[in-house]
């Protein structure tokens, strides 16, 4: 099975349409699954997937 890559939080907006301030705001408030490498934040595309799915990203301020 191949890994599947790490992605930046620049990325990860793009990937859903929204700011990176929206994603800070996600990863404080919603539990966006996020991983702190150094001072960056890293994603796996597939976990924020699962997430939004829920509805966890629903109602956001």
């Amino acid at each position: 099975m191949k890994n599947e890559p790490w992605v930046s939080l620049e990325e990860i907006a793009m990937h859903l349409g929204v700011s990176k301030d929206t994603v800070h705001r996600w990863i404080r408030r919603r539990g966006m699954p996020a991983h702190k490498v150094g001072r960056l934040w890293k994603f796996q595309v597939s976990e924020v997937n699962t997430w939004v799915r829920t509805g966890r990203a629903e109602n956001s301020e």
